[in-house]
């Protein structure tokens, strides 16, 4: 067996196509949240940035069929919270985050925990119609907890006492907005169970943002509402606010005002009845569409890593890459003629007659200074020598001895007469002193 042909041993390109399937099939799709950095928006019209926190950051790319939907411009720095599926880039190995949907992070984590809890207790079973308890065709009492002062309290009032004044209510009042909300509300109702007064619970409040009905959204309401003996109408809000309240109740009312029509008898009672089956249908219906909307969503993903325009998208990244190397590239190689002019140009400069001949002017100049430095020296150095010899010559001289008082006799030949032997009588002698010669004859 060849190392080619042993199916353990790994290509670097197919064990980047393993890894990557392996990451988007075992993860599938994921919730995020941190800081936009690096962002690059290129004329392709796909997004590519990394996401951060203090002690981390993963690249992702957000291809821009589903940038256009992204109701905000983004800028570094912004906090968002992210869709999106794991994956990885094959040519440089990166792995990274393919990103299908991009909120701010406040209004995107409160839909991020709603989505997740619903998941979540959608899968427990709490949805389930089969749970659902029936409202009695005719109630005795009527149980409702919201705010004591708030309008959807005299909304219920109003229309009870519209329709069936006989029909006697208890409140029970609680706070329905802010941090101990939740807790406030699920206590409403165990206390409502408790004393089990009433055949009907409405539990709601009027309209409001997604922060304001967020106790509505709570794990412990939806746990309290699930496991009330006592059939509970859900009615937050208006009927284009849904909360998870409204999943697990037994009945969804669109409004407080709508929740006190669906539980009080008058005239059209058998309209109501309808209005009740109604309910029930779109409460399972929309159970039924959630059920079929994560399956659809799991096809949807699966054919998307199937789907050309998947391969595109890869494609389209990394010609992005490989642009964005180019230029790069690009870049490095004119920096690097740049410098090479600027050496040419140096080398150019220094090679130049020019110069050549300021160099040379510079050296001829020092020599011919230093040359007559070295001329100066040397008769300085011969004057020297020859002062010396000149005092050296003055010590051994006649005259010296001459100016010491001494004489210098010579005979008629100019030989000196050194000793009186030498002479003769009537030889003429020359004698010399200092200051000139006499002549004399011997006798």
């Amino acid at each position: 067996m060849t190392l080619h042909s042993n199916p353990n041993i790994f290509t670097v390109s197919r064990l980047n196509a393993e890894v990557r399937m392996l990451l988007e099939n075992e993860m599938g799709i994921v919730w995020l949240i941190g800081e936009l950095s690096n962002f690059s928006a290129p004329v392709s019209g796909h997004w590519y940035f990394s996401l951060k926190d203090t002690r981390a950051q993963v690249k992702c790319a957000m291809f821009k069929g589903n940038n256009r939907r992204v109701s905000f411009k983004p800028l570094n720095g912004n906090q968002v919270l992210v869709k999106a599926r794991l994956s990885l880039y094959e040519p440089r190995g990166d792995y990274q985050l393919i990103v299908e949907n991009m909120q701010p992070e406040g209004d995107g984590r409160l839909q991020q925990m709603f989505d997740e809890l619903k998941m979540k207790l959608a899968g427990e079973g709490l949805f389930a119609q089969h749970l659902k308890k029936p409202l009695p065709a005719n109630p005795k009492r009527i149980g409702v907890i919201t705010s004591k002062t708030g309008a959807a309290l005299y909304d219920i009032l109003d229309v009870l006492k519209r329709r069936d004044p006989s029909l006697p209510v208890i409140i029970y009042p609680t706070t329905v907005q802010g941090e101990d909300a939740a807790f406030k509300i699920a206590q409403a109702i165990g206390r409502a169970n408790s004393r089990n007064e009433c055949d009907i619970l409405i539990v709601g409040r009027g309209g409001g943002s997604l922060e304001d009905l967020w106790c509505f959204n709570h794990e412990i309401v939806a746990r309290t509402i699930s496991a009330s003996q006592i059939p509970i109408v859900s009615a937050v809000g208006h009927e284009v606010d849904v909360t998870i309240a409204d999943f697990v109740a037994d009945v969804r009312a669109p409004t407080p005002s709508a929740a006190a029509e669906l539980v009080s008898r008058d005239n059209s009672h058998k309209a109501q009845t309808i209005l009740s089956k109604q309910q029930a249908l779109m409460s399972a219906w929309r159970h039924y569409s959630h059920q079929k909307k994560t399956q659809l969503n799991r096809l949807q993903f699966a054919l998307e890593k199937q789907h050309p325009r998947y391969q595109l998208e890869k494609q389209s990244q990394k010609l992005d890459d490989l642009s964005s190397r180019m230029q790069q590239a690009l870049t490095r190689k004119l920096a690097q003629s740049r410098n090479q002019l600027d050496r040419a140009q140096q080398k150019l400069n220094f090679y130049s007659p020019n110069k050549s001949i300021e160099r040379n002017q510079y050296h001829l100049k020092n020599n011919k200074e230093r040359l007559i430095q070295a001329i100066n020296q040397y008769l300085l150095n011969q004057h020297y020598r020859l002062s010396l010899q000149a005092e050296k010559l003055d010590t051994v001289s006649p005259l010296s001895t001459l100016k010491r008082g001494y004489s210098i006799t010579r005979d008629k030949n100019g030989k000196l007469i050194t000793d009186a032997k030498q002479l003769r009588s009537g030889e003429t002698i020359n004698t010399k002193f200092i200051d000139g010669d006499i002549y004399s004859v011997v006798v």
